[in-house]
């Protein structure tokens, strides 16, 4: 009997401990970037900006793009719970024609894989 009860404790307190975890995450203001129709050179800088909705510091391990023609930069330093970040993009518009790109973002976030995209077309 007094196994079962431990067992029960134990269980319980887990529950607790992934239930608070849940709520460790990344959250982005937007999760695509559409360019529209630009012309060939154009500016091909966009922004993403995220909040730490977590109660931890956020680090963005990686961020990648799909691509050769698409070059993210991120923060490097941990963003503190509540405090806000920007993920900065530039396409190539030397290449002419339509583009879908993505972006990978990886973090320590429970949702600690996030797709952005970007997409347009060059004339």
């Amino acid at each position: 009997m007094l196994l079962a009860i431990i067992s029960v404790s134990a269980l319980s307190l887990s529950a607790q401990y992934v239930e608070s975890e849940k709520n460790e995450t990344i959250v982005f203001n937007q999760l695509e970037h559409d360019y529209g129709t630009i012309t060939q050179g154009a500016d091909g800088n966009c922004e993403f900006g995220f909040t730490n909705n977590g109660q931890k510091p956020l680090v963005l391990s990686n961020v990648r793009a799909s691509c050769g023609c698409t070059v993210p930069t991120w923060p490097k330093e941990p963003i503190q719970p509540g405090e806000t970040g920007v993920i900065k993009v530039k396409y190539d518009t030397k290449r002419v024609g339509s583009f879908n790109k993505s972006i990978t973002v990886s973090s320590n976030a429970e949702n600690s894989t996030v797709i952005l995209r970007i997409k347009g077309n060059v004339k």
